[in-house]
């Protein structure tokens, strides 16, 4: 290993995503990996990204990048389905010496992988069905709608009846039918909090890929094949946050999502929209017209 990654294996990984529900990729990856060091940008100010247009989530998402590996970041993970559906190209393309990672195609991956009969359903994301489809073209995919699973998991209403009630309205009308889908993909990373809601719904046959469980792997095998995991055994990593709004919303929220206690010092208020891009970072459209 050169002297250069050995000083590259003790920086932190870097995680961004449009708001909060980001957070579940963080806790996959911190349970899989304790040791490192981690570093979160939760675009607060500016969320959801998914009613925003494809260019306007691009700046978006290079201004969110550009904070972040402006840090000293060794990897960087696009903790955000929206955002790695229409800017994972062109955050390759501005930083083609970052290993970058974003969240749809380890779950769409997992999905082909787990589905022995190619019926698979997939809550919310259509960039997930696409992607499915491009790797099992034969595979039947069926996309949900459950607007209200995002509220349910914001306010900590992770389980129990008013959680399992909302979820078997959605999820019923689909599983109990013959034959159902024997795989769900859980296509917002804010799904994996209501996990165990969702298993009592569907039953324990149908496999459930978790997005986030799914990008901590890829990024553990990044980490090693790249001879960046960090060297140190049986160490704690450090967390910490940067938000753009509201960091008394984050800290409950983001305490409730990891299961941890976040305080006022973890959290740091930034602002993004004056972030200095490099000059790569226009958008292949942008190039094209100038």
């Amino acid at each position: 290993m050169t002297t250069e990654q050995c000083g590259q294996d003790q920086l932190p990984i870097g995680l961004f995503d449009s708001g909060v529900g980001g957070l579940t990729v963080l806790d996959a990856m911190r349970r899989l990996m304790p040791g490192e060091d981690y570093l979160f940008l939760g675009d607060t100010a500016r969320v959801p990204y998914g009613a925003k247009s494809q260019k306007t989530i691009v700046r978006y998402s290079l201004q969110a990048a550009a904070k972040l590996i402006g840090q000293r970041i060794k990897l960087l993970v696009i903790a955000c389905n929206t955002a790695t559906a229409a800017a994972l190209p062109a955050l390759r393309e501005t930083w083609p010496d970052m290993p970058i990672i974003g969240v749809i195609e380890p779950g769409s991956r997992a999905a082909c992988e787990a589905s022995p009969s190619g019926d698979i359903a997939v809550i919310r994301s259509g960039a997930y069905a696409e992607a499915i489809l491009r790797r099992r073209p034969e595979a039947q995919v069926r996309s949900l709608a459950c607007p209200l699973f995002v509220p349910l998991a914001e306010e900590g209403w992770f389980d129990g009846p008013i959680a399992e009630g909302v979820v078997s309205r959605y999820l019923e009308p689909l599983f109990e039918k013959s034959p159902a889908p024997d795989c769900l993909v859980l296509g917002c990373t804010h799904y994996p909090m209501l996990a165990a809601a969702i298993r009592k719904v569907v039953g324990p046959e149908v496999h459930i890929v978790d997005s986030a469980a799914t990008t901590a792997e890829v990024v553990k095998r990044r980490l090693a094949d790249k001879g960046l995991a960090h060297p140190q055994a049986g160490r704690t990593g450090r967390i910490r946050f940067f938000i753009t709004d509201d960091p008394q919303r984050f800290t409950r929220t983001g305490s409730l999502f990891l299961n941890m206690t976040i305080t006022d010092s973890d959290v740091r208020l930034v602002d993004l929209e004056n972030v200095p891009l490099p000059d790569a970072a226009e958008t292949p459209t942008q190039r094209k017209s100038s």
